[in-house]
């Protein structure tokens, strides 16, 4: 399998709070990567690093082995990387269907162009009918994403990031704040997700982890206690005493 995604010792202080300690890892395509750790263990911070928001204070990050820790969160992008926040970051009044549009025309390079009639491309129109579909959102094409159930406004997020048509794919709480009912709909959405694409997923639902990860890297006080398979964390003491507990 491809190499897509190096973390090579990602070091990051706020001050005196030293968030992330050396971290590192890779991610090969197809793989489906579970980040987890008690609140305060660094993962959003190291996610910030790797997508571009923010710079390491050293180490490296590489895309299908492009040095990409100066560059920005566009250039990344266009490197084939993408990601989902914590908090949604959906345009509230726009429908569903145009922000597909619009993610792909910028993914193609017409954003000076998604002024002009979106009937001028019916390629892109039909891509994003399909990848609404997909998601199971199709019945909501016209809908303002104000106006939508919390869990279906994270279902679009990724339906965004999918548009992008990333390598690697990093998805931030998906279920935070997502109620009860939804959650089967977005767990199928990830199990659906192209087997090419290597996706890095932080959750606190460790139900959710255990179904979806063939591999698990745990955080602590911003250093990786332990990388291994599902079973692997399930009986690791040190995961466990530090975040799992005994009743995992």
């Amino acid at each position: 399998m491809s190499l897509l995604l190096q973390v090579k010792s990602l070091d990051k202080r706020f001050g005196g709070l030293h968030v992330t300690r050396r971290v590192s890892f890779e991610l090969r395509e197809g793989d489906r990567l579970a980040l987890i750790g008690p609140n305060g263990a660094g993962k959003t911070t190291l996610v910030n690093q790797i997508s571009g928001v923010l710079r390491p204070d050293s180490g490296d990050v590489f895309l299908r082995g492009e040095n990409v820790t100066a560059l920005s969160q566009v250039h990344r992008v266009r490197a084939g990387l993408a990601r989902t926040f914590q908090i949604t970051t959906l345009a509230p009044h726009f429908a569903v269907q145009r922000q597909v549009e619009l993610a792909l025309f910028e993914r193609e390079g017409l954003t000076g162009r998604m002024w002009g009639s979106i009937d001028a491309y019916p390629a892109l129109q039909h891509e994003a009918h399909d990848i609404l579909r997909r998601f199971g959102l199709a019945a909501h094409a016209a809908t303002a994403t104000q106006d939508l159930a919390y869990g279906e406004q994270r279902l679009v997020e990724m339906a965004l990031a999918l548009a992008l048509r990333p390598k690697v794919l990093l998805l931030d709480e998906p279920m935070a704040g997502v109620p009860k009912g939804d959650g089967a709909r977005l767990l199928a959405a990830l199990a659906a997700l192209p087997r090419d694409i290597a996706v890095l997923i932080i959750e606190h639902d460790m139900d959710l982890v255990f179904r979806f990860a063939s591999r698990i890297v745990v955080l602590a006080e911003g250093a990786v206690l332990a990388d291994g398979s599902p079973d692997e964390i399930r009986r690791d003491p040190l995961v466990r005493a530090a975040y799992l507990g005994n009743g995992k």
